[in-house]
C-alpha cells in the first residue's frame, strides 16, 4: 500500500500486521526526532496518518508541550529551540500575540526602554525608538519566532490539561475552533505560557443594564475618534486607563476617570533616564522599600506634591515596586495625562455606587453625565479553567511560590510569565525552563524518551473539562 508522502514522517511506513494489539503510541517510536509525530495503526496493522481521521486524535509530542502563543510561549519554544529541544505551541487566537495585535489601542507603546523588553537571543533593531510602538512590538516578535522556528498550532482552544500519573505524561485536549475536532496531545512537559491576561476582568456595575450608552471593555478601544464630543467615563485608572483618557483627549472627548483606590504615579523618565532604568541601578546596592521611597520622593519632585488634591493619591501601604512584585499593580508610568488633570480636560472621580440611564452616581453622592463608559480595568489568569489535578497554581492562577522559583512545578510542569515582572521576568522564566527540560531531554535516549508510550492506557473518549480530575 502507497502512503502519501508526509515530510515529518522520517521512516518509510512500517507493516506490523504480527503485532495488531500494539498500542499505537508504540510507532512514535519511530520517528523520534520530530516534535510531532500523527501516528496510529489501522484494523489491519497498517501505520497510517492519523490527520485521515475524521474522529478526534491522538499526538505524542517529542518535547515540551506549550500552551500560549504570547511572548512568554514564543520565547520559551526559541530558547528550546537553541538547546537542541522540539516543541509544540498551542494558541487559541490565529495569530502570534493577539493580545498586542487585536486588543491594545493604537497609540500603545512600550513603557520600559526597548532593552528591558527584548526576548532571549534577540535583540530589537538598532533602528527602533527606545519605547517601540506596538506595531514595531508585533513586527518583532514576528521577526523572533520566524529567526527561531517557532511554528504555532493556532486555533487550538485547550479545554482542559491534567498529568496522567499511571504514564507519567501530560494529557491536553485542544478543540480546533474551525473543525471543532479534539486533539488530545501527550508529552512528558507542560509549560504554561497563557500569561497573566489571558481574560478580560469585567466588573459587575450595579444597574449596568439602565445605562443607555456602549459599555465596553478597553480590549475593544483603538481610538477616541468614535468618541469625538463625547462624555467618557472611563473606569480603572492604571496605565491603560490614563493613555485612554489621553488619547480621547487628543480626540475631542471629554474623559472622566473612576479612581477607587491609591495608586502610584511616577515620570516615565527622569532628566532623559527611564526610571525604570534609575529603579534597576538603585537596587544593586539599597534594598527594595529604601528603593520604593526614593522613587516616591523623586516624583514628588519631577511630578509636583498636588497629586492626592487631584484626585490621585498614594496606597497607603506598599511602595511602587513593592506593590507590582506582590500584588502585580503596576505603577503609573506618566506620559502626558497628568498635565491634562491639572488642566481640568480629565476629570478625576471617586468609585461608581451604581449606573443610572444617562451616567452613574458616585460613592459620594454626585452624578457624573456619560454618554459612553469603557473599562480599564485589566485582565487575569485564566490557569485554572483548565489546568485540572495540579495545585501548583492558585485560584487566581499564579503560582503558588513566589519569584524566582515559580517557573517549575512537579511532574513536569513548568510556568513561563507569570512573575508580575513584564517582558524581563518572562524572559527569566523561559530560559530557566529552557536549561532545565534540556537537562533532561539530552540525558535520555531517544527511545527512553519515547518508552513511556508503550505504558500509555489505551484511548478512550476524551473527558470534557469539567468531568476531569481535579
Amino acid at each position: 500500500m502507497n502512503l502519501p508522502h508526509r515530510p515529518y514522517l522520517r521512516r518509510p511506513p512500517l507493516l506490523l500486521p504480527q503485532l495488531p494489539s500494539l498500542h499505537p503510541l508504540f510507532l512514535f517510536l519511530f520517528s523520534v526526532d520530530h516534535p510531532l509525530v500523527p501516528a496510529t495503526a489501522s484494523s489491519d496493522g497498517v501505520y497510517i496518518d492519523t490527520c485521515m481521521m475524521a474522529a478526534s486524535r491522538t499526538m505524542w509530542v517529542n518535547g515540551p508541550i506549550i500552551v500560549g502563543a504570547g511572548p512568554a510561549g514564543i520565547a520559551a519554544a526559541a530558547c528550546l529551540h537553541t538547546r537542541g529541544v522540539p516543541s509544540v505551541v498551542l494558541d487559541r487566537d490565529d495569530c502570534l500575540a493577539s493580545l498586542w495585535q487585536r486588543r491594545t489601542y493604537d497609540r500603545l507603546r512600550l513603557h520600559l526602554p526597548k532593552h528591558f523588553c527584548q526576548l532571549p537571543g534577540m535583540p530589537f533593531p538598532d533602528h527602533y525608538p527606545e519605547y517601540p510602538s506596538k506595531h514595531q512590538f508585533v513586527a518583532y516578535l514576528e521577526s523572533y519566532a520566524a529567526a527561531f522556528h517557532v511554528r504555532p498550532r493556532f486555533r487550538q482552544s485547550v479545554v482542559c490539561a491534567r498529568f496522567d500519573s499511571a504514564a507519567g505524561l501530560w494529557r491536553v485536549q485542544a478543540s480546533d475552533d474551525d473543525t471543532g475536532v479534539v486533539t488530545e496531545y501527550i508529552g512528558r512537559w507542560l509549560v504554561v505560557a497563557t500569561g497573566e491576561n489571558a481574560e478580560r476582568v469585567i466588573p459587575d456595575l450595579d444597574g449596568a443594564d439602565a445605562f443607555k450608552g456602549p459599555v465596553s471593555h478597553v480590549s475593544e478601544y483603538k481610538s477616541g475618534e468614535p468618541y469625538r464630543g463625547k462624555r467618557v467615563l472611563v473606569v480603572g485608572c492604571g496605565n491603560s486607563g490614563m493613555e485612554v483618557c489621553l488619547d480621547l483627549c487628543d480626540h475631542g472627548a471629554r474623559p472622566s476617570m473612576v479612581v477607587r483606590d491609591g495608586v502610584h504615579v511616577l515620570p516615565r523618565e527622569m532628566l532623559g533616564v527611564a526610571t525604570f532604568s534609575v529603579a534597576v541601578f538603585l537596587l544593586r546596592f539599597l534594598p527594595l522599600r529604601l528603593v520604593d521611597r526614593l522613587l516616591v520622593l523623586l516624583a514628588g519632585l519631577f511630578l509636583g506634591g498636588d497629586l492626592a488634591r487631584l484626585g490621585l493619591r498614594r496606597p497607603s501601604h506598599g511602595g511602587p515596586l513593592e506593590l507590582k512584585n506582590s500584588k502585580g499593580r503596576t505603577p503609573v508610568l506618566d506620559i502626558g495625562a497628568l498635565e491634562k488633570i491639572r488642566a481640568g480636560e480629565i476629570k478625576i472621580v471617586p468609585g461608581v455606587r451604581r449606573m443610572e440611564a444617562g451616567g452613574a452616581e458616585l460613592v459620594d453622592g454626585r452624578f457624573v453625565a456619560a454618554d459612553a463608559v469603557i473599562l480599564a480595568t485589566g485582565y487575569h489568569s485564566n490557569v485554572p479553567q483548565w489546568l485540572k489535578g495540579s495545585d501548583f497554581f492558585s485560584g487566581e492562577g499564579y503560582p503558588k511560590v513566589e519569584f524566582p522559583e515559580g517557573w517549575k512545578g512537579e511532574s513536569g510542569l513548568y510556568s513561563v510569565g507569570f512573575t508580575r515582572r513584564g517582558l524581563a521576568g518572562l524572559s527569566l522564566d523561559a530560559v530557566r525552563v529552557a536549561s532545565d527540560i534540556a537537562a533532561e531531554y539530552h540525558t535520555t535516549s531517544p527511545s527512553t524518551r519515547s518508552s513511556s508510550s508503550s505504558m500509555v492506557p489505551q484511548p478512550t473518549q476524551l473527558v470534557p473539562c469539567s468531568q476531569a480530575e481535579t
